[in-house]
């Protein structure tokens, strides 16, 4: 049988090493002891220390969240153009501040996982003596070639990242993203959905929008032209109409939807045969193709109700010449 000297830790009574070397007698384990329980003990507070700080950073995301769906808007989701966000508030709605607080706190918190996760895996390597150094370094010349190689899903992903900070667009939008016009029906990271008047669903990458044109925030100008014969009294054509648009905004279907009342800005051409007028009224962004066929029904209605009771007044457009469009 093998004399097995005992290594000089064990003679330190009270010591892992002593300890083992007591109840295993094997050199190895007895010589190692100490290590691997430092080593053990370093990694468990890796780990905790990990979760404790994913737990809090979690913690802060779920409460810059919340505040941010109740209409508390910190300033880290605040959208980066904060003049232009506080203009659009008012269109806003609850459900829409919901789902886009939801959609950057998930994002926060995937990129907190990742680099907690990864930390932790780098301290742990170190802890079981493997260098990680070389493994670093070719983590970084593999990220720099996936980099060029991947360059264009990178730039949709940040296009996506700041479209979501700056609150572009949401689902429901109509918007023009210069290659599309449409309603959003889907918007993520590299791409967004556009749905065409024809139906025709565009998909575009987030990374080819050079401008925006947003025709569903904040507040939308409602234009409407009313070409009337050259001898007719526009003035008086011109009030009717704008006492119509006015009795319009204040009906029950429009009057939280009136941002500015209705304006008579008078005659604003002139062509062979033709003066017209124009009317502008500011309403909610999206109500106002609806507001502007309302007070076109009422002001014809109103015209038509006029002409009836005095048939010398005429306020019908002329009439397109043979071979031109109405």
């Amino acid at each position: 049988m093998l004399d097995v000297t005992a290594p000089e830790c064990a003679s330190d009574a009270g010591s892992v090493c002593h300890w083992m070397w007591d109840h295993t007698g094997l050199d190895f384990f007895a010589l190692h002891a100490d290590a691997a329980l430092t080593s053990v003990v370093h990694i468990l507070l890796i780990l905790l220390i990990s979760w404790l700080a994913r737990a809090l950073i979690y913690r802060a995301i779920n409460h810059l969240t919340r505040m941010t769906a109740e209409g508390e808007t910190p300033a880290l989701l605040r959208p980066l153009r904060a003049p232009a966000r506080r203009a659009l508030n008012r269109a806003v709605s609850a459900e829409r501040r919901r789902q886009r607080a939801l959609a950057m706190g998930s994002l926060l918190k995937s990129v907190t996982s990742f680099l907690i996760v990864s930390i932790a895996v780098v301290l742990i390597l170190s802890e079981f003596g493997i260098n990680v150094a070389p493994l670093l370094a070719s983590a970084g010349i593999a990220g720099v070639a996936l980099a060029f190689g991947a360059q264009n899903l990178i730039k949709d992903f940040l296009a996506g990242i700041f479209m979501t900070l700056e609150d572009q667009y949401g689902v429901g939008d109509v918007v023009d993203l210069g290659s599309a016009t449409g309603t959003v029906t889907t918007v993520g990271l590299r791409t967004t959905t556009l749905r065409a008047g024809d139906g025709t669903i565009w998909h575009v990458r987030n990374g080819e929008v050079l401008r925006v044109g947003n025709s569903s925030q904040g507040e939308a100008v409602v234009t409407i032209d009313l070409p009337l014969p050259y001898e007719a009294d526009a003035v008086r054509a011109g009030d009717i109409a704008l006492q119509q648009a006015q009795l319009v905004a204040e009906s029950a279907d429009f009057a939280e939807v009136i941002v500015e009342s209705p304006t008579l800005l008078g005659i604003v051409d002139i062509a062979p045969g033709v003066v017209t007028i124009r009317l502008t009224a500011t309403v909610r962004a999206g109500d106002q193709d609806r507001y502007a066929r309302a007070v076109r029904a009422a002001i014809k209605s109103a015209f038509d109700a006029v002409m009836a009771a005095d048939p010398e007044t005429d306020f019908r457009p002329p009439a397109a010449p043979a071979g031109e469009p109405a």
